[in-house]
């Protein structure tokens, strides 16, 4: 005797109440301008601009935007320019935030909260101050110059600290006993129990500094130095007659190594983030 199963029932579709229908909308603004781009870049300047469905996709503003600009300098100078930035980032802002987290000292909440008012000031507001600082430090003009003004977070000496203050004591005293030195407990107890806090903020550092223009535009001469920002800048300037597809196609390669590495680690990306909140 067979058993008879019932027909499936459908699953019901979900709910869109107001909130989830707002963040919808602005998920939809956010994503178009980078949508256009991809559309550009894969078609003609005629068939972008009219949004012609039937145009044929090609690839010649790719070939076009990569013989007109230096670009593996650009990608080199960027990709230096984020790793010593990030490497001079996680040094200060680990010893900064191991010292407030676990050494009392006198005016320790004092300089705290100096170093807690870098966050209100905005980096352009500095911009004249740096430049003199880094022309007398004979830096102008080069990547160590470009990454200097921002190796000192208080974002990141603020976050580690959080992050340090959350590791027991009793770990600490543990380590001590065993004979290691300060450097030690750092090394062999914090660092370890602080990793998805550095990996959220390398991911915030790598990604702001990657897209950062002003003070690179500012700082940076030559070719030799320039990151992609303003090297994209200079090439999609209305006097160098290029159109909006090699733009566009320009524009995909310069965001293309931080979207791979995005669609690549998406999970641990938003599992570090998870972490760091809830802690």
């Amino acid at each position: 005797m067979t058993e008879v199963t019932s027909p499936a029932t459908p699953r019901a579709l979900p709910r869109l109440d107001l909130d989830a229908v707002g963040a919808i909308v602005l998920a939809v603004v956010w994503i178009s301008p980078l949508l256009f781009a991809v559309w550009a870049a894969f078609h003609d300047a005629s068939g972008a601009i009219s949004f012609d469905l039937s145009a044929p996709w090609t690839l010649d503003s790719f070939r076009t935007a990569w013989a007109a600009a230096p670009w593996p300098r650009y990608f080199l100078n960027t990709t230096i320019l984020v790793t010593i930035t990030l490497a001079g980032q996680l040094v200060l802002c680990t010893l900064a935030g191991f010292a407030f987290a676990r050494f009392p000292f006198p005016g320790r909440d004092v300089v705290f909260v100096l170093v807690l008012l870098q966050l209100f000031i905005l980096p352009e507001v500095l911009i004249v101050e740096n430049y003199a600082m880094i022309a007398r430090l004979g830096l102008f003009d080069t990547i160590v110059g470009v990454g200097l003004p921002y190796m000192a977070s208080a974002f990141g000496i603020f976050l580690l600290r959080q992050a340090f203050k959350q590791v027991p004591k009793e770990l600490e005293e543990a380590a001590r006993v065993e004979g290691c030195s300060w450097a030690g407990v750092l090394w062999r107890v914090y660092i370890p129990a602080a990793r998805p806090t550095y990996l959220a903020y390398a991911l915030v550092s790598v990604a702001t500094h990657w897209n950062n223009f002003l003070w690179p535009l500012v700082v940076t001469n030559s070719v030799d130095t320039r990151p992609l920002t303003v090297g994209l800048s200079l090439f999609g300037a209305p006097e160098s007659g290029v159109d909006i597809s090699v733009i566009s196609a320009g524009t995909i390669m310069s965001i293309l190594p931080l979207l791979l590495a995005f669609l690549i680690f998406q999970r641990q990306f938003v599992q570090a983030f998870l972490r760091v909140g809830i802690k």
